[in-house]
């Protein structure tokens, strides 16, 4: 007895159009690559705030850090490059170059001036004092 299935002219649209459109590139999870992300851990006590972000692989010169009242901004600039080679033979070879970024605003504005970055074993570790909250003055109305 012979299978009889239907067919849908629009099932295989997708293969259809595969590679005409353009997309964004994405670093895949392979090999130790964490992907294009950059992961944070934000901790808060009474007097400042300490970041620890996660940036495997990129040289501390890559990497900008700017702060604007509460607005934090991490960026890197990313360089990967991998070569396989059997002999003198290249099987593969991949590169990947972009840049990475994350915003994030605080619950309180930073004291710009005692700020600190350092930069260890792929992570980055902001201090960022909380600025004192200005002293309120009353004028009198004359």
């Amino acid at each position: 007895m012979a299978n009889v299935t239907r067919w849908d002219p629009f099932e295989d649209i997708d293969d259809l159009f595969k590679g005409v459109f353009l997309r964004p590139m994405r670093l895949q999870a392979q090999e130790g690559v964490q992907g294009m992300r950059v992961k944070m851990d934000v901790k808060e006590d009474e007097k400042a705030f300490l970041v620890h972000a996660e940036l495997p692989g990129v040289r501390k010169e890559d990497i900008q850090v700017s702060v604007d009242g509460n607005q934090v901004s991490i960026s890197a600039e990313v360089k990967r490059e991998k070569e396989d080679k059997e002999g003198e033979k290249v099987l593969r070879s991949e590169r990947y170059y972009g840049k990475v970024s994350r915003t994030f605003a605080l619950s309180q504005d930073v004291d710009q001036d005692g700020a600190s970055a350092r930069y260890e074993d792929g992570v980055l570790e902001l201090t960022l004092p909380k600025k004192t909250a200005s002293s309120q003055r009353r004028l009198t109305v004359q």
